[in-house]
């Protein structure tokens, strides 16, 4: 069959098959305040963000307090190992996209800003599901000019707040955040928080974002990432030794794991104990 005539067929079912979770905002009443969150934004995430760009100017140093779970969301996921690893993916996300304008710092010093984040919600991904996906996309990418995207059925998602502290307790920046999983972007991982640590990156670099531009962001961002985010990325050293705290990141073989949906415990070893806000 000619291969256009193959995409002028896959392309309708790709459309079809398309879909999203939708995770709503929730606020976990983690945050030391809520009053200054501008409205809700975004279309694949959406937050509510607050940034004193003045107040972040002069501030030069950072450090991140680990990543905890609020009550309610406990019970989501109930593999305490499972937890772990989304917490500490978030905290390693932080650490390396904030060193592109702070130094960073153990988190038992003292420093111009503690930055913490605070899980208020999984949506665990049907393993079973994320299964069948990963198989029918990893044997359409031999047949096909175009792989069949991801079964829109059992996509997880994730919730979280956060803020930055000066060292008085003054709240310099604050992010309500939450993102769904697509069947476009985001590989099937057979995990039950395959799709939450997946997305543990993407609320990492969009707080750090408004952190380091001292703003809300317009638009998407079309920078090119650093150096020290690109070396990191592929598990390199980090640009301070702050960050190795929370582990190297797979880089390509967790690309490679995630094709064939091996679940992230695979290629990410390294996990801290969280505790319950």
């Amino acid at each position: 069959m000619p291969r256009l005539k193959v995409l002028g067929l896959a392309l309708p079912l790709m459309l079809v098959m398309a879909g999203c979770a939708s995770v709503p905002l929730k606020q976990g009443g983690t945050l030391s305040s809520y009053d200054r969150l501008g409205e809700p934004k975004g279309s694949l995430s959406k937050a509510r963000v607050y940034v004193d760009g003045t107040g972040l100017a002069p501030l030069k140093t950072a450090r991140i307090m680990p990543t905890t779970f609020a009550f309610g969301a406990l019970p989501r996921v109930a593999n305490p190992g499972d937890r772990a690893l989304v917490a500490n993916a978030i905290d390693r996300a932080l650490c390396v996209a904030l060193s592109d304008r702070y130094e960073m710092v153990p988190g038992g010093q003292g420093a111009d800003l503690t930055v913490r984040a605070v899980i208020t919600d999984i949506v665990p991904t049907d393993k079973a599901m994320a299964g069948v996906s990963a198989v029918v996309s990893l044997g359409t990418d031999f047949v096909l000019p175009v792989g069949i995207p991801r079964l829109p059925v059992g996509l997880g998602g994730l919730a979280v707040e956060a803020e930055a502290l000066d060292r008085a307790g003054v709240q310099r920046a604050a992010m309500v955040w939450s993102r769904g999983a697509n069947s476009i972007q985001d590989d099937p991982l057979v995990s039950e928080v395959g799709d939450a640590y997946g997305l543990s990156a993407d609320f990492g670099s969009e707080f750090a974002r408004i952190m380091v531009l001292g703003k809300e962001p317009e638009g998407l961002d079309l920078s090119l990432p650093s150096g020290q985010s690109v070396r990191s990325w592929f598990g390199g050293k980090p640009k301070y030794p702050a960050c190795d705290a929370f582990g190297r990141a797979p880089g390509l073989a967790g690309v490679i794991a995630g094709r064939v949906g091996a679940p992230p415990e695979w290629t990410d070893k390294h996990t801290q104990p969280i505790a319950q806000y």
